[in-house]
Parts: structure tokens; C-alpha cells; sequence
């Protein structure tokens, strides 16, 4: 994987998304040579058309991100990825339409974004076919030595046979004597030298998942082998990056202290942050005003209470705030205390099971954000309740709150609707990798994913 601003993004994606780029720019230089011919208007010199080809690309790929091109369903199965590029092409047609009408002359032509259109769909299906076939094989894979034979070896052996995966497990060695989970283990007393062991394999990478690490690391082995050239990883960080998430069943504190993270540096990003937040939340305040008077008056007119819901929940630092969102519950949902949600929940009114779907209900939290309570992107807040009883079953969970909530998060594209202990634990390993490799890309992209969350509702409640 290559680390972008402290971002893992796979070979494979990476090298795709190059490629796609390069198609998009001779896409749109083809439509536009094509529609130049077409009228005998002769197409000029390519360097003047650059700054055009280039907002082209820029905003297809944007759409293309936003819609989930480059996850792993979409990286595995051509149907999948055909449907999402007809509409990650198509949104950003649009949107390109829309910017030719507001600066007329200054992009190109709506007809040509026609031609830009097909040809584009076009190059990048057949690059699904052609390259996508090519990085799917095992050839393409990195090629990983496990040392250890017992329950996390397992866990980077389920990981493996994943058909998203892009690691391939060239063998597991048992560091111990006695019985290995994996059957097919050899026993480090079989063999003579390790880093020749490693070499003979063509690993690239060796992951060290012994059960017990006291008093057993095989540190002699370790240093032949990084010094032979090869990428040594522990258990923890190596399933951070490969899962994008920070797991809970290995974690502890000695980790969390000394990995890379919690960079006390992002000070200037958080200022960034904070300006885009100011002025996201305004533009957007005043563009959805209409929309939330209109479903106010929805949920006014389908049911008894109060347009705008008001809860207390859980922010920075563990400080208490107000959220406002629209309701879609009833107004005796929360008799009893508070609840997690449920499938199909019985306390959601007619309109809110709407509001709830098309993500409605959530405009209001855009003044909390102006307020500086919340930001556009961050964990979850919970109700102060959840929060006691969460702190008190899972580890860590104070530490989700050193980044202030969000209104779309890491864990919200990446998990879905969770009413229960163990999906907040998962949860919370996603909150927990974001709060510890913050950036403003991983914002954005989190930002342009979320619409892929919009348009294919996963679990909302």
C-alpha cells in the first residue's frame, strides 16, 4: 500500500485511478477534437484546452471517488463497477452541464460533454476489463510471511483469502512448540536460517502474530531479516492498514503511544477545518433552508410535536451539547430513556421513515456545525447515557472524543447502521483510526464518499 497524508491506499487503486485519470484526459480531448471537426472549426492547440481537459478529469474522478468506483465490491465484480461508473460519469456531466451554464465559455461545451461522455465510459470499461483483470491476479498481490501459527495467523489468513484483498500469504511459520491453529504452519526448529527462509519465498513483507510477545520476540530473526531488505510490521499496525480501521482485540496502550498518530502538528489543519466548516455551513444553511421549512411542515402536519427534535449528546473533550435535527420519531419515543434504534423501528413516523432515508432529517445538525459544536466530518456524537455504558464495556472510547463530532464520519461510509455493543465496537475502531490519522484529505474524501451513502442507503435507520 502506499501512505498518502497518513492515508493507506492500495497499489492496486492507486495505479487504477492513475490510469483512469490518463483516460478521462484523452476522453475529453477526443470529444472535443470530434465536435471541433464536426463544425470545421479548427481544435487549436492542445495547450489551450488544458485548464478544460483538466477540470474535466477533476470532476469526473471527484464523482467517480464519491460513488465508490474504487472500493472493493467495484474492484472485484465488473458488474458492480460498470453500474457505479454509468453514474459517477453520469453526475459528473451534470455537474460540468450545470458549471457551463453559470460561466458560459469559460468550460466546454455541452455538447461536447456528450461525446466526453461515451468516450469516457467507454476507455474506462474496457480499463476494468484490461487492467482491473491484470491487478486481480495473485501476481499483483504482496507477498507476506506470517511468524505465528494461532488465532491472529487465522485472522490474516480469513484476511487473505478476502477477494478485495491485496495480499497473498506465502506461509505461516509456528514460533512456538505447540499445537498450530494453522495446519499448514512450519515449525521455526525446521529451519535453519529465517531471512534465507524469507528470501527463498519472495516475501515482501513479514507480520509478526504471536499470541503471547513477551519474552518471545524472535529478535535476532527481525533484525536479519529488515536488514535483508524486507518489511517487518506487527500484528496491530499491519491490520490497521490493511482494514482502515484500529482493532480493538490486539490494541493497547504502548501502541497507541508509540505509532505514528495523535499528531500534535495538525494544529494548522484544524484551523483549516474550522474555516471550511464556517464557511460550508453557511452556503449550506442558506441553500437548504427551503427544504427543511418543507419537510417541518411535513412532519408537523403527519404527526403530534414539534418540527425540530432537540438531544443532548456527547462532543469534544467529552463536553455535553444540543443537536437539532428534523424528527422522525414520535414524540414519546424516548418515554422510557433513550434507545438504540432498530429495524424497521416502530416509533419512526411515516415521514421520518422518508426524511431518515434521503438523509433529511440530518440538515439542521449544519447549525450546530456553524456554532462550532460540531464539524461536518468526525465521529458520531452519542446521548450521554450510551456514552457511560459504552466507556464502561469498551476500551478506548474516551479517546473517540478527542476529535470533535461529526456529521459524517470514517466509521459512518465505511460501517452500516449499528444498534447494538458490538457494532459500536466495530464502530469504534473507524472513530478511532480517524482521530489518529486526521487529515484534511482523509476529510475529504470521507466528504465525497458520503454520497455514495446518499445514493446507496446502507443500514440507515
Amino acid at each position: 500500500m502506499v501512505r498518502l497524508f497518513k492515508h493507506y491506499v492500495p497499489h492496486a487503486v492507486l495505479l487504477l485511478g492513475l490510469i483512469d485519470c490518463g483516460l478521462l484526459l484523452l476522453s475529453a480531448n477526443l470529444a472535443w477534437s470530434l465536435r471541433a471537426t464536426q463544425i470545421g472549426m479548427d481544435p487549436g492547440l492542445l495547450a489551450d484546452r488544458l485548464a478544460m481537459l483538466a477540470g474535466f478529469t477533476f470532476v469526473v474522478m471527484a464523482a467517480m471517488i464519491s460513488v465508490g468506483v474504487y472500493g472493493s465490491d467495484a474492484l472485484r465484480s465488473f458488474r458492480f463497477a460498470a453500474a457505479r461508473l454509468l453514474v459517477a460519469v453520469s453526475l459528473g456531466l451534470i455537474a460540468l452541464a450545470l458549471l457551463d451554464f453559470v460561466l458560459p465559455g469559460h468550460t466546454f461545451w455541452r455538447s461536447t460533454l456528450l461525446y466526453a461522455m461515451g468516450l469516457s465510459i467507454l476507455f474506462l470499461m474496457l480499463n476494468r476489463v484490461v487492467v482491473g483483470g491484470i491487478l486481480g491476479a495473485s501476481a499483483f498481490r504482496r507477498r507476506v510471511l506470517v511468524l505465528g501459527a494461532g488465532v491472529r495467523a487465522g485472522r490474516l489468513k480469513a484476511l487473505s483469502e478476502d477477494p478485495g484483498s491485496g495480499l497473498s500469504i506465502v506461509g505461516y511459520v509456528d514460533m512456538n512448540e505447540g499445537r498450530p491453529l494453522i495446519a499448514e504452519a512450519v515449525a521455526r526448529s525446521a529451519i535453519s536460517d529465517l531471512s534465507a527462509f524469507v528470501a527463498n519465498l519472495g516475501a515482501s513483507e513479514v507480520v509478526l502474530a504471536l499470541e503471547e510477545r513477551r519474552n518471545a520476540l524472535p529478535l535476532k530473526d527481525l533484525l536479519r531479516i529488515k536488514t535483508a531488505g524486507v518489511h517487518v510490521n506487527d500484528f496491530s499496525s499491519f491490520m490497521e492498514r490493511e482494514t482502515g480501521r484500529v482493532d480493538l482485540d490486539t490494541l493497547n496502550p504502548s501502541w497507541l503511544i508509540f505509532s505514528d498518530g495523535f499528531s500534535a502538528g495538525r494544529a494548522v489543519s484544524s484551523a483549516a477545518k474550522r474555516l471550511f466548516d464556517i464557511g460550508a455551513s453557511s452556503l449550506l444553511l442558506a441553500l437548504s433552508f427551503p427544504v427543511v421549512a418543507l419537510f417541518a411542515l411535513l412532519v408537523k402536519l403527519d404527526s403530534r410535536g414539534p418540527a425540530l427534535f432537540r438531544q443532548t449528546r456527547v462532543g469534544l473533550y467529552g463536553q455535553p451539547f444540543t443537536i437539532l435535527k428534523l424528527r422522525s420519531m414520535r414524540i414519546d419515543a424516548e418515554a422510557g430513556g433513550a434507545k438504540w434504534a432498530e429495524k424497521d423501528d416502530p416509533r419512526v413516523t411515516r415521514v421520518g421513515r422518508l426524511i431518515r432515508k434521503i438523509r433529511v432529517d440530518e440538515l439542521p445538525q449544519v447549525w450546530t456545525v456553524l456554532t462550532g459544536k460540531m464539524s461536518f466530518v468526525g465521529p458520531r456524537p452519542e446521548v450521554p447515557t450510551f456514552v457511560d455504558d459504552l466507556e464502561d464495556r469498551l476500551p478506548f472510547y474516551a479517546e473517540r472524543h478527542m476529535v470533535k463530532p461529526g456529521i459524517t464520519g470514517w466509521a459512518q461510509i465505511n460501517y452500516p447502521y449499528g444498534a447494538s455493543i458490538e457494532d459500536a465496537r466495530r464502530k469504534l475502531e473507524y472513530d478511532l483510526y480517524y482521530a489518529k490519522n486526521y487529515t484534511p484529505f482523509l476529510d475529504l474524501l470521507i466528504l465525497l464518499q458520503t454520497l455514495r451513502v446518499v445514493i446507496w442507503p446502507e443500514g440507515s435507520r
